[in-house]
């Protein structure tokens, strides 16, 4: 995220903490799909992921004037989703648990060869990473998918960042043992 716009996030929470209708519409606009993608990684279900967006930006809503600035608002915002997500797996823990969503989403540049490659290289890198602990996946996650540095990593899971660079160590250990056991060799087609 550039400076720019992470200025223009400050400002828009300052606005919102003043019932900034319009403001709340711009912010939303600009993070509601990465709240929901990082949600939906959390809980595993489209719905409940609904939920979470509706519940954090509620709470951006309400607790705006309370947002101090030690952090990104981006980073403000995935916080809320994660404490908002683990508070809906402990009210679900019978939740089943769905990636066919993901696992159709196809590159449209890609020949159908290379595609069928990374179809199946995805599949295999999902099962491996639903393979790995939740501490672990959640470390990833925010690494790789939502490229969060080791310092917004412990602000958001709440540990000390040697712990993040810990965990992050033997995920991606791991991680490579259940690719390799898993036929998938490093790279991506």
């Amino acid at each position: 995220m550039s400076t720019k716009q992470a200025a223009t996030d400050d400002v828009l929470i300052s606005r919102i903490a003043q019932g900034d209708r319009v403001a709340m519409q711009v912010l939303y606009g600009r993070h509601h799909v990465k709240v929901f993608r990082f949600g939906l990684r959390l809980v595993r279900n489209e719905q409940i992921a609904e939920d979470l967006i509706s519940e954090v930006f509620l709470d951006v809503w309400r607790q705006a004037g309370k947002f101090e600035g030690r952090s990104s608002v981006s980073t403000w915002l995935l916080a809320i989703t994660r404490f908002k997500a683990l508070s809906a797996l402990r009210r679900r823990k019978d939740a089943e648990l769905d990636d066919e969503a993901a696992a159709a989403i196809e590159d449209p540049s890609d020949d159908p060869e290379i595609a069928v490659q990374k179809k199946d290289t995805g599949e295999a890198l999902r099962k491996c990473l639903t393979s790995l602990t939740p501490e672990h996946r959640e470390i990833v996650d925010l690494v790789y998918y939502h490229e969060k540095s080791i310092e917004e990593v412990a602000e958001i899971v709440g540990i000390p960042e040697n712990t993040v660079k810990t965990r992050l160590f033997y995920a991606r250990k791991k991680l490579a043992d259940l690719l390799q056991a898993a036929g998938v060799q490093r790279g991506w087609p």
